[in-house]
């Protein structure tokens, strides 16, 4: 499968491409250069920064696009597209309201017109702009608390404290 990430390099996007090299993809990763420059040599490398630039992704084969980097609506919607390819977005449980005080799931009500903070109604924003590119060929993950090795912002301990 050809894949392309965006990022790829930092946290849960080095993971994702980590694991798509292992199972034996063809991974690209459309990246701005500033972070793991050594990370996957084997992979192909399309520099570039979504917020200004992506017409180096159009007319391109890709199966499926993993985005784990999406916060700026406009960004997400200029990324899906220039793609022709199945978009996972990776999103958010700060898109619930409720959250964490409720329990929430599929079915449960989003920042449909805005929040206190941003990046929930953000996230929000950038899967409906993901989804209107692309119509029918998005997966959406609203995830929970994502933890782990080279988490640069240190969400466990936040949470733990």
């Amino acid at each position: 499968m050809r894949i392309l990430v965006m990022g790829g390099t930092v946290f849960l996007g080095r993971h994702v491409a980590a694991e798509a090299l292992a199972r034996g993809h063809e991974l690209t990763l459309f990246t701005r250069g500033i972070h793991g420059a050594e990370l996957f040599p084997e992979a192909e490398r399309i520099r570039g920064d979504r917020s200004e630039d992506v017409s180096m992704l159009r007319g391109r084969l890709f199966d499926a696009v993993i985005d784990t980097s999406g916060y700026k609506p406009a960004d997400v919607a200029a990324s899906t597209r220039a793609v022709d390819a199945h978009y996972v977005f990776v999103s958010s449980c700060n898109a619930y309201p409720g959250w964490p005080a409720e329990v929430v799931d599929e079915d449960s009500p989003d920042w449909a017109g805005g929040g206190p903070s941003e990046y929930g109604p953000d996230k929000v924003r950038c899967e409906r702009a993901a989804e209107a590119a692309l119509p029918g060929r998005v997966a959406v993950v609203r995830a929970g608390l994502i933890v782990g090795p080279h988490d640069g912002v240190f969400r466990l301990p936040w949470w733990v404290r």
